[in-house]
This record gives C-alpha cells, sequence and structure tokens, in this order.
C-alpha cells in the first residue's frame, strides 16, 4: 500500500475499487453505485462488501449526550475529583477558537471538522478531524466559530447540536482553517464550494432559495448573533430542508435497499453538474450515525445554489475520486492517530487514521476547493 498516494486504485468505467489506507490486510473494497438525484442534487454511494468492526469508537453527538465527553470554554471547565466534588480547573480565559475538551468514556472519540457544538459564549464547529483517547487529560480543541454576534452565555458547557454544517461552510475550516472565511460562509457572502466566484450563476437556472440576500433578510429577522444553528433551524427555512432532505432520503434508501452482500460506507456528493465533495468511513455503522447530519447539510448546500437540470455522471463521480498526488502533510499523536492531507491543484483529501485497537482510516474526505 502507498501511503502517498492513499491506497487508492481506479479500475473500470463504471466503478472504483479502493484499498483503504490502514486497512489491515488491505482487504477491504470499495464500489461506487449510481447516483440518486433530486432537484439539484446528486449523491452516488459508496458500498463495501467487508468492513471492520468500529462500534470500539464513539462519535461526538453520543458521547456528548450521554455525559461521556465534556466540551467547556477554556477556564471555565470543572473536573471532579475522587470524591466527587467540584474543582475549577483553569486554562486561561475564554477564546474564539479554542475550547477544552474531556473523554471521560471507555471509548477513543472521533471528531470531524464540521460538527458543531452548541453553548458556551459561541456557537463552535470542530475545526479538524481528530480521535481523543481514553483517560486523555482535558485537552485543548480547535475551533471555529459559527455564531459572530454573542460572546455571553450561562453556561459555559456545549451540548450536542447534532448538525454538521454544510460544505461551503465545511470547507472553510477543515481546509482553509480560517475564521473570517467560516463567518463568510455561514452568512452566504462566500462562493461555493468547487465554483469561483465568476462561475456561481448557472446558466439559465432559477435562483437559489437560500441566496446570499435571503439570508440576510433570515439573519436581521430570526438570527441576530448569525448562529449557523438559528439560521438553518429557523421555521422559515428548516421546513425546506426538511423536505429536501426527507425526499432525498426517500430516493436513497430506495436505491440502496436491494443492495444484497454489500453496505453503504459513504457517498461522493454533486450539485448540478459538479462533483465537489465526498464522505467515506471505515464502517456502515459509523457511515448511518454521521448519515442524518451529513445528508441535511447537503440539502442545504443544494438550497444555497441555483436550481439546474444538469446532472453529474457515474464517470464523473469516478474522475473526482483519483487519488491526489501532490504535497503531503501528517499531524499526529503517537499510538493514538494520524490526520494526512494530500493537495493537488484545486482538490484536498483529508483522511483520519487510528492507530489503536488497530490501524484503520475511520473516515476519508475530498473535496475541490472554492476559488
Amino acid at each position: 500500500m502507498d501511503k502517498n498516494s492513499g491506497g487508492w486504485a481506479v479500475t473500470g468505467m463504471a466503478g472504483i475499487a479502493v484499498t483503504p489506507p490502514g486497512n489491515a490486510g488491505g482487504e477491504q473494497s470499495w464500489r461506487l453505485a449510481p447516483g440518486v438525484s433530486y432537484q439539484n442534487l446528486t449523491i452516488f454511494p459508496v458500498l463495501a462488501a467487508q468492513q471492520p468492526d468500529t462500534s470500539e469508537f464513539a462519535t461526538l453527538d453520543e458521547a456528548l449526550a450521554s455525559g461521556e465527553a465534556i466540551v467547556a470554554e477554556e477556564g471555565d471547565y470543572l473536573r471532579r475529583s475522587r470524591d466527587g466534588r467540584p474543582v475549577p480547573a483553569v486554562y486561561g480565559g475564554a477564546q474564539v477558537n479554542q475550547l477544552v475538551l474531556v473523554n471521560r468514556g471507555k471509548r477513543p472519540l472521533l471528531l470531524l471538522a464540521g460538527e458543531v457544538v452548541s453553548g458556551g459564549k459561541q456557537d463552535r464547529i470542530i475545526g479538524k478531524d481528530r480521535i481523543i483517547p481514553v483517560g486523555a487529560k482535558p485537552l485543548p480543541l480547535d475551533v471555529f466559530c459559527v455564531e459572530h454576534g454573542r460572546w455571553t452565555g450561562a453556561s459555559d458547557q456545549f451540548v450536542d447540536a447534532k448538525t454538521m454544517v454544510h460544505p461551503t461552510v465545511r470547507e472553510k475550516a477543515a481546509i482553509e482553517q480560517n475564521q473570517s472565511e467560516v463567518w463568510a460562509a455561514v452568512s452566504g457572502d462566500a462562493a461555493p464550494v468547487g465554483r469561483t466566484s465568476e462561475s456561481v450563476a448557472v446558466a439559465g437556472a432559477a435562483p437559489a432559495p437560500l441566496s446570499a440576500p435571503v439570508l440576510s433578510r433570515l439573519i436581521d429577522s430570526s438570527a441576530p448573533t448569525r448562529s449557523y444553528r438559528k439560521i438553518y433551524q429557523s421555521p422559515a427555512v428548516s421546513r425546506s430542508v426538511d423536505d429536501f432532505a426527507g425526499e432525498v432520503e426517500r430516493r436513497f434508501s430506495r436505491a440502496t435497499s436491494g443492495v444484497k452482500g454489500e453496505h453503504v460506507v459513504g457517498v461522493v456528493v454533486a450539485f448540478g453538474g459538479e462533483v465537489v465533495w465526498s464522505d467515506i468511513f471505515a464502517s456502515s455503522n459509523l457511515f448511518d450515525i454521521y448519515w442524518p447530519k451529513l445528508l441535511r447539510s447537503y440539502a442545504v448546500e443544494a438550497l444555497t445554489r441555483p436550481a439546474t437540470n444538469e446532472k453529474a455522471s457515474m464517470e464523473d463521480a469516478r474522475d473526482f475520486l483519483r487519488p491526489a498526488t501532490g504535497h503531503v502533510r501528517e499531524e499526529s499523536e503517537p499510538g493514538v492517530y494520524v490526520w494526512r492531507e494530500q493537495s493537488q491543484g484545486r482538490f484536498d483529501e483529508i483522511q483520519i487514521e487510528a492507530l489503536e485497537p488497530m490501524p484503520i482510516t475511520l473516515h476519508w474526505l475530498r473535496v475541490e476547493r472554492a476559488d
């Protein structure tokens, strides 16, 4: 397996065979299935016949909901001593781009860039894919603010928002790592992922239901703090998003329900005729956990783009998944994980590989950046 190429092998016009990085023995293969389309969104299922057991990893939403994880503002985290009394642990004052996370559970904790945590002085999103080991001391957590106009709160701890920001916002965090661009994307002032500012308009297409002017009026009336969660869960937006996501889910379920001997482990996503995104996981169990909020994020993205009859093809999706061969950047925590980014031109790939209890790539992201 070639670590630098990500272990990807593309075969044939109708499908893609993949040996995921970190896969023990290199025995797992993935197959790209025909796309499921609704309006300007097409989603191509990624299927696997064999998959590793990922039940030994917890996700952020379930860990926050169960109390196995705590996310708090810096300087305000309360840990408990052995006799149960709260003892303040001071790390310094609260900061926009950093929180404190504690994994109190019995499983390593998987975090994905773009996941929303709600509360504290401002709602934030996770800034980078990461794995938090069991028994780790309180760790600084890199985040981006998605609520520009608030710096107060009754509680300094955060709860699970069960929300993933849509790809244009997520790209600004995961790839660009830029707070100003995150704020611009939340407000609809950034070019959609995969498009230059000169090519956002689609010839002959109807205006986007959630265009920048629409979002601006909505922010003024319903989300004065520019809270991502309040914008996209407001009555004016949530019904459209829910209806859109619900229809895609029905079509996706019908298309994948008859698959024999394989399981859905990820998706490749196109808006109009442009394939720009993919989220692929080590197992169908992980995919199923993330799928509801990922689907809603894709629906939000679709609604921020003009309507069009253009549709991406299987060949477009296959070509999108060709591995990057450019610069590789790695960050790691010994014995816990390796985070790897590979870029080539306008394309970026990010993977998070767990090292224990066995080497396994838990999540793989590929994106065409907006210029």
